[in-house]
């Protein structure tokens, strides 16, 4: 008679518990490594690699120094002046937390896919960098040569602009908590291969939009708009990003179906993106 037990339904022999391995042990593995297996090891971690730590530290404190010196700015300008030049500080501090918390939300809970290109710094460069400097110019240009917006219509300055910072505050944290609940599920690029990994995720903010991560961008974008006081750029943000994201949503859940079948699609049925005009 086999020694081996056995399952009460059916014949297939019960797996003794895996010992956890501990910290301890994996350090000892990796310090008792031939110095070539551990340079291969942490080459990514070396300056001017993809996760390279030096990097990493830079990116922050500039982001650090960024949110810091824009809060600062804008803070003396309310306080000690009633000019609306505090909205471009504004916009400054809005643009470094975003980014700071897309890396930040990618090393919490996607570790192992978090790297220097997780800031999004240089996503879409130049177009994105050209978006945010013409939307500055704009901001700067009207609040120096027009600061009261006499042309907004029925005195609605005041409810456009609280309006903006609702629409921007929601959208990042809408934004950020998709990305925390979609943990290793969530990448910044669109996948055309199923990782082991990656499971749809239907609960929390999903059962509500079928892109949250999406949904919080186009509001945030819009709305740091608002703030700013901006026309032209609030028409052309609304357009390129509503173009982006249709174009993107169409792209993405052509693989999505292809990963999870008749799931994907029931799915899609239930939840909508709340993104005007992208089903």
């Amino acid at each position: 008679m086999s020694s081996t037990p056995r399952a009460q339904n059916g014949n297939a022999p019960v797996r003794p518990p895996a010992r956890r391995r501990n910290y301890s042990e994996s350090e000892s593995e990796f310090e008792d490594a031939p110095p070539a297996v551990m340079a291969q090891r942490l080459k990514p971690l070396f300056p001017g690699e993809s996760r390279s730590l030096s990097g990493i530290a830079l990116r922050a404190f500039c982001l650090g120094i960024a949110l810091a010196a824009s809060f600062i700015t804008m803070a003396a300008i309310l306080i000690f002046t009633e000019h609306p030049i505090w909205r471009a500080p504004f916009f400054l501090f809005s643009l470094a937390l975003f980014h700071f918390l897309e890396f930040w939300t990618t090393a919490e809970r996607n570790t192992l896919n978090a790297k220097i290109d997780s800031f999004l710094l240089t996503a879409n460069w130049p177009s994105y960098a050209i978006a945010h400097a013409t939307a500055t110019l704009e901001c700067l240009f009207v609040s120096i040569f027009f600061p009261n917006r006499s042309w907004i219509p029925f005195g609605l300055g005041p409810v456009l602009l609280v309006a903006g910072l609702i629409m921007t505050i929601g959208g990042q944290v809408i934004r950020s908590l998709a990305m925390l609940q979609a943990g290793a599920s969530f990448n910044h690029l669109v996948q055309t291969r199923k990782a082991e990994s990656h499971v749809l995720v239907t609960t929390g903010l999903y059962s509500v939009l079928r892109h949250p991560s999406y949904f919080g961008f186009f509001y945030w974008g819009l709305g740091t708009q608002l703030v700013l006081g901006n026309t032209f750029c609030f028409v052309a943000y609304a357009l390129v990003l509503w173009k982006f994201f249709r174009d993107r949503t169409v792209t993405e859940e052509a693989n999505l179906i292809v990963f999870f079948g008749d799931d994907y699609k029931e799915y899609r049925k239930r939840v909508g993106t709340m993104i005007p005009f992208v089903p």
